[in-house]
């Protein structure tokens, strides 16, 4: 299991389902689509859409498109709309 990363900060979150552990089925809450006091996963960074994401049950790091706001092309670089493309 990896430490948490020194960018951990409970001040920055986000909810989103882990790929790892899963720890959100059991919840009522998270099954109605609503934000768990439990089941949040730490907001590491983010580029534009990309956020960069730690849960604190596993400590699984990975990265997240969230879709919202500036898009990623094939380049890797944020766009705002279908003018920059």
């Amino acid at each position: 299991m990896l430490p948490l990363d020194p960018q951990a900060d409970i001040g920055r979150r986000a909810w989103v389902t882990c790929p790892n552990c899963a720890d959100h089925l059991d919840c009522v809450t998270c099954g109605q689509g609503r934000r768990c006091r439990d089941h949040w996963r730490y907001l590491l960074s983010n580029t534009g859409s990309l956020l960069h994401l730690q849960c604190p049950s596993c400590t699984h790091i990975w990265d997240h498109e969230t879709g919202f706001g500036a898009t990623r092309t094939r380049w890797s670089r944020p766009v705002s709309g279908p003018e920059d493309r």
